[in-house]
């Protein structure tokens, strides 16, 4: 009798995998069909329209352009810093200009040696590690900007956009 049942669930595993690899091939190869349709322009995806002479033009949707408004740029002095850490030959040249609305260019420009403190005060305490990083210029970039902001005001800098970032 254990004969009989061994054989029957063998019998039962054959069908039960079976079934499987045909499933997997099936849905594998609708994958497949589905992407060569979909990329190769078998879907029209794009709306055709009939204009007033009867042939096909396809709608596209018009791009917003975005007003940036009275914008100034503001420049920043150059500065050359010996990051923490570093080698005895080792410079930080740093250049940047401010995104400002026009109407603040005058208060950002009075305000600028303190900007040019808290720049330096945060570059100066950087390590050789945290500028050699790939994703660092974003990341100083970001951390730059949020101090610059603080110390002119809400909403006086827009941006802050780096012109030189060198460490030679």
């Amino acid at each position: 009798m254990a004969d009989a049942a061994d054989a029957e669930d063998a019998g039962a595993t054959k069908g039960s995998k079976r079934l499987l690899f045909v499933s997997l091939f099936l849905a594998l190869s609708g994958a497949i069909s589905g992407f060569y349709i979909a990329f190769s322009g078998m879907l029209p995806f794009d709306a055709a329209v009939k204009d007033a002479t009867g042939s096909d033009k396809a709608e596209k949707p018009e791009k917003a352009v975005v007003e940036l408004g009275d914008v100034a740029f503001v420049p920043l002095r150059p500065l050359v810093i010996s990051p923490s850490g570093s080698d005895a030959g080792q410079h930080l040249r740093f250049q940047a200009q401010l995104e400002v609305p026009s109407a603040y260019k005058a208060e950002v420009t009075r305000l600028m040696p303190r900007v040019v403190d808290v720049l330096n005060s945060y570059l100066r305490a950087l390590e050789v590690q945290d500028l050699e990083d790939n994703s660092a210029l974003v990341r100083l970039r970001a951390q730059m900007l949020r101090r610059v902001q603080i110390v002119t005001g809400p909403e006086r800098v827009r941006d802050l956009l780096i012109m030189e970032f060198v460490l030679n």
